[in-house]
């Protein structure tokens, strides 16, 4: 009897301000263009089962692939804490190298790359032994790591993914094995 499958459609939600003007999000809502592009996607997958992160700009993203929504709060985008809202260059040189280059680091108020990880992984957990098709709508920052873990690639590797608003990465599980199926495709 061949092993159960589970699919994973990870989901970038559309874009935001924040995300046009190289900020730091926070809890803010789709932009004129992230509704735009939203209201063009055509090409939905069918799933059994719809999880959003909890920010507002993942609930909005989700709304468009069912009705039937589940907020997860284990896709919540890093909590950036006091930068929120700030552009990197506002950091001062010794922040910001901290944040690129020590996982541990924690921006004030928030969370590390490090938890991030942990929190993710013990999601990735949860879900792979459930079989089927699920869709995650949630920020680039959780797809990187969902990528990163299931490649077992260092935490460092996290920075050299690039996820666009509103694209699909797919990861399957069979017998207890992830593989990363496809990364950072927008939809037709």
């Amino acid at each position: 009897m061949p092993a159960p499958v589970t699919r994973l459609i990870l989901v970038s939600h559309a874009r935001t301000a924040a995300m046009r003007t190289g900020r730091f999000p926070g809890d803010e809502p789709l932009d004129d263009a992230g509704l735009r592009d939203l209201a063009a996607v055509t090409d939905l997958p069918r799933v059994d089962r719809v999880l959003s992160g909890p920010e507002t700009r993942s609930i909005s993203t989700a709304r468009i692939f069912g009705s039937d929504i589940s907020v997860e709060p284990a896709l919540a985008d890093i909590d950036y804490g006091r930068w929120s809202g700030l552009e990197m260059t506002d950091l001062p040189d010794a922040d910001a190298l901290a944040w690129l280059g020590d996982p541990a680091f924690v921006p004030p108020g928030g969370e590390s790359l490090d938890a991030l990880f942990s929190r993710v992984e013990t999601w990735l957990s949860t879900v792979g032994s459930t079989p089927g098709r699920t869709l995650a709508v949630t920020s680039p920052a959780v797809v990187r790591a969902v990528v990163v873990l299931v490649l077992a690639a260092p935490v460092s590797s996290f920075w050299r993914i690039d996820v666009s608003p509103l694209t699909r990465t797919s990861v399957s599980r069979r017998g207890g094995a992830w593989t990363v199926g496809s990364t950072a495709q927008k939809f037709v």
